[in-house]
């Protein structure tokens, strides 16, 4: 018994419990070692093909995923990718591995599905979501992006070369002058004659 309690006992007085402790978010560190831990409950033929083959596609895409999860926030997205890795994803295989295989894969459960095609449903459902969440980040570097080249355009762009970029002024060269043409002298012989002998009668 705590000494708190002692007294309060002694003094008629309830204490008040202490709260819970506030879970800490899993840092991309935590989120990439559960995305171990699942390709290592899949390793080594422990389930069927089409179930490791889809685990490894959620699998990609979440890891592709972690390092841009700052772009979501703290946005529903976001959560979803953190509970993909440490809950969605291994509690959908572990309760596919806590069923006998031949049973999981053969004996109907939930109309007309076996667990393995009930698995293969929220494993498909898990990649699809997955998919757009990774294009939603995508699309924010995008926005990025094109917002900074806009703004690069603005500033030192011009419309009519395309965007090159006008760093500062330039010197003008001058055009090299060409001295202007002179005709030739006149050598008073006036016009010219076909040379004796050619072209007279």
């Amino acid at each position: 018994m705590a000494l708190g309690d002692f007294f309060a006992r002694l003094t008629g007085r309830k204490t008040e419990p202490e709260p819970a402790p506030i879970p800490r978010a899993p840092t991309n560190e935590d989120l990439l070692q559960a995305l171990v831990r699942v390709e290592q409950l899949v390793a080594d033929g422990a389930v069927p093909a089409v179930v490791a083959s889809r685990v490894g596609r959620v699998v990609r895409t979440v890891r592709e995923t972690i390092p841009r999860l700052g772009n979501l926030g703290g946005s529903a997205q976001a959560y979803s990718v953190m509970a993909t890795a440490t809950d969605y994803l291994p509690e959908a295989i572990g309760g596919y591995l806590r069923l006998p295989r031949q049973w999981a894969d053969s004996r109907p459960v939930d109309r007309g599905k076996t667990s393995l095609m009930i698995l293969i449903d929220q494993l498909d459902l898990l990649g699809s979501t997955m998919d757009k969440v990774f294009d939603a980040v995508n699309r924010a570097d995008a926005a990025a992006l094109i917002a900074h080249g806009r703004f690069l355009q603005e500033k030192f762009g011009t419309g009519s070369t395309g965007g090159g970029l006008a760093l500062g002024p330039t010197p003008s060269t001058p055009a090299p002058s060409t001295p202007p043409s002179t005709p030739p002298p006149d050598s008073g012989a006036g016009p010219l004659q076909p040379p004796p002998g050619r072209g007279g009668a």
